[in-house]
């Protein structure tokens, strides 16, 4: 696929104004960005690498990094699967309440978290609409690990779907149409014409689902109970670790989320530079 021709790059050489905003907007990330990330290692680090570890093995931080891991692990197939099914709908097909539907969808980003835990609670909890009759079935969605995994799924729902959707609006039909009339059935002209044209974008939006799954706090910290070692996730165990005084052990937490924060920008990074390459 042939891209559009790009503008030719203008250099700074010459202009003072631009190389001013240039390095202005350098240190104002220097300042804002950087700086925050490069704290959080040093103090994570700042009473040595046996302190940092132990930290990090502690029996209530392993149970935190491993149930963030179970959500992320649970939220992000689903995400997936329900992100690439919805582009695919709204993109190919018209139908009535088409832009109702995109917009019910992108609703997660809009809405405060904690708000979505409370919602949730309100329907699933105990003096909820379906918490009693869920209950006397033996089911319980409030409180325990459950309600964390469906939350994360919850907010972390657009992510696939946003990335995916305007791709798919641009390419249109026609491959798809072609593949069809030349005797390809509906899951072959997906695996071989509707997914590889979309693929970068599954990724980058796969990158951005599991992140914000890891590093999710409101929604969670309302409807997990927060108990130490069994419904804390690493972001509750930081805020946890940090209210009780023991910052060393809080940052060394936050180390493991910054990192997979950095990761994901390196991934999101390479995929924009596959994607400018492939066109």
């Amino acid at each position: 696929m042939s891209g559009a021709p790009r503008s030719p790059r203008v250099p700074l050489t010459g202009h003072p104004g631009r190389l001013a905003l240039v390095v202005a907007g350098a240190g104002a990330a220097g300042m804002l960005i950087t700086l925050p990330l490069a704290a959080v290692f040093y103090y994570a680090l700042r009473d040595g690498l046996a302190a940092y570890w132990s930290h990090l093995v502690a029996p209530d931080t392993l149970h935190a990094i491993g149930l963030s891991l179970l959500a992320a692990g649970i939220a992000l197939p689903v995400n997936t699967v329900f992100g690439l099914a919805a582009a695919w709908t709204l993109a190919k097909f018209e139908f009535p309440g088409r832009r109702l539907l995109i917009s019910l969808i992108e609703l997660p980003l809009s809405i405060s978290p904690i708000i979505i835990g409370v919602a949730y609670l309100f329907v699933f909890g105990m003096q909820g609409y379906l918490g009693p009759w869920l209950d006397d079935h033996g089911v319980r969605l409030a409180f325990n690990v459950a309600s964390i995994v469906v939350v994360t799924t919850i907010v972390t729902s657009p992510y696939v779907f946003r990335e995916v959707l305007p791709l798919m609006l641009t390419q249109g039909r026609q491959e798809e149409q072609a593949s069809i009339m030349l005797g390809a059935g509906g899951w072959q002209t997906f695996w071989r014409v509707t997914l590889p044209n979309v693929k970068w974008a599954v990724i980058y939006g796969v990158c951005l689902s599991f992140a914000r799954s890891l590093g999710e706090f409101g929604s969670v910290a309302v409807v997990s109970g927060g108990v130490r070692g069994e419904t804390n996730t690493m972001t509750l165990q930081i805020d946890l670790l940090y209210h009780d005084r023991v910052q060393t052990a809080a940052f060394a937490v936050a180390s493991i989320l910054t990192s997979i924060a950095l990761v994901t920008l390196v991934l999101k990074t390479w995929v924009e530079c596959r994607e400018i390459s492939s066109d």
